[in-house]
């Protein structure tokens, strides 16, 4: 429970009325109760604060708190900013509990440092380091020479290979997986896939052969305050290390492919997938399901809209979108231009039939 006061002044928010009021939970405005804190931060999410029992709202700055019924409220200069302070007070969190649990095996050279909790049926390798009050969910496995900083806390079901690095106050949703091998395989001959790539269609004269395994020696390294979502794979560099930037951060199903650096404060949006050794620098965003070809890099800024498919080198600061990518205001023009084709090729019919007569 926290009082209108206390939300506020933990926000940096102004706050009218009957500040002492204290609110459990925060809900959408028709959904709210008189213990639950309404979001309504533009007038049109206020028009539904009617439809429910909202004492206290979080609302926009200069809204008339009063004449929506209210007996208090909290404003929000920036409202998207206030709900990640609000959301981070109010979290319940998985309730996965204290200390080491009985079923958990530990290899007796790990260290874990203080407050650290090991929920059950998880595995943690030899050498490994985990760093003060992190929390390791439900059946993860943490490899070998594993490093990890304070503060890291793993939802149910996520692996982390042998020899990985990872800085402070690491997050992973379940079923992320640090540290796979990379997809790494050669012919002893040119194959089909190598010539087409060279020619960009022609297979010439190449054999059908089988693939042999390129080990992964690299490993990861992560970061601090990175975080990765559900069933996301980051694969183990081949020589030297994968590596994501402080503060980067992963959307469900994204995968790293090996080799791959990032940069910092990164967003790589849901189904995003880099395939290997490819450059992203800082402050990049990936739309969802982006995809980006090997060997090239991305410039610091860059922001690729959802479906985007890079294939080629994208200078610093520029918005790409498309398959293949171009500029945004390009990929525009062509789309309308597209959008037109179908009167333009009545028009062309018809101009045939003018000059056949």
């Amino acid at each position: 429970m926290y009082t209108v006061r206390q939300i506020a002044d933990a926000l940096g928010a102004a706050c009218e009325g009957d500040v002492s009021i204290e609110v459990a939970r925060t809900a959408e405005p028709q959904d709210a109760g008189p213990g639950d804190l309404a979001l309504a931060t533009s007038p049109k999410y206020a028009e539904a604060l009617a439809e429910g029992a909202a004492q206290v709202a979080m609302l926009w700055e200069g809204a008339d708190w009063q004449s929506m019924g209210l007996k208090a409220a909290i404003f929000a200069a920036r409202p998207r900013m206030a709900m990640a302070g609000l959301t981070s007070m109010m979290d319940p969190g998985q309730g996965f509990g204290s200390g080491i649990h009985p079923s958990a095996v530990i290899d007796p050279s790990a260290e874990l440092g203080e407050g650290v909790s090991v929920g059950p049926f998880c595995v943690i390798g030899a050498r490994a380091k985990i760093g003060d009050n992190s929390i390791i969910g439900p059946q993860c496995h943490i490899g070998v020479d594993v490093t990890m900083g304070n503060g890291a806390q793993l939802r149910e079901m996520v692996s982390i290979g042998a020899r990985v690095t990872i800085g402070e106050r690491f997050r992973a949703q379940p079923g992320a997986r640090i540290g796979g091998d990379g997809f790494s395989y050669v012919t002893p001959e040119v194959s089909g896939a190598e010539t087409v790539r060279k020619t960009l269609g022609d297979q010439g004269d190449a054999k059908p052969q089988s693939w042999l395994r390129i080990h992964s020696l690299g490993s990861v390294t992560i970061g601090d305050d990175v975080e990765v979502g559900a069933n996301c794979t980051v694969d183990n560099g081949t020589i030297r290390d994968t590596v994501i930037g402080d503060g980067t951060k992963l959307d469900n199903l994204v995968h790293v492919g090996h080799n791959t650096r990032v940069g910092r404060d990164c967003l790589l949006c849901g189904q995003t997938g880099t395939s290997g050794s490819v450059d992203i620098g800082n402050n990049v965003v990936l739309g969802g399901q982006c995809g980006v070809v090997d060997n090239i890099f991305i410039g610091d800024g860059v922001i690729a809209g959802g479906g985007t498919k890079i294939l080629s080198n994208v200078p610093a600061g520029r918005v790409m979108m498309g398959y293949p990518a171009v500029k945004m205001e390009t990929h525009t023009e062509v789309y309308k231009a597209q959008r037109r084709l179908p009167r333009l090729m009545r028009d062309i019919e018809a101009l045939k039939k003018a000059v056949l007569k």
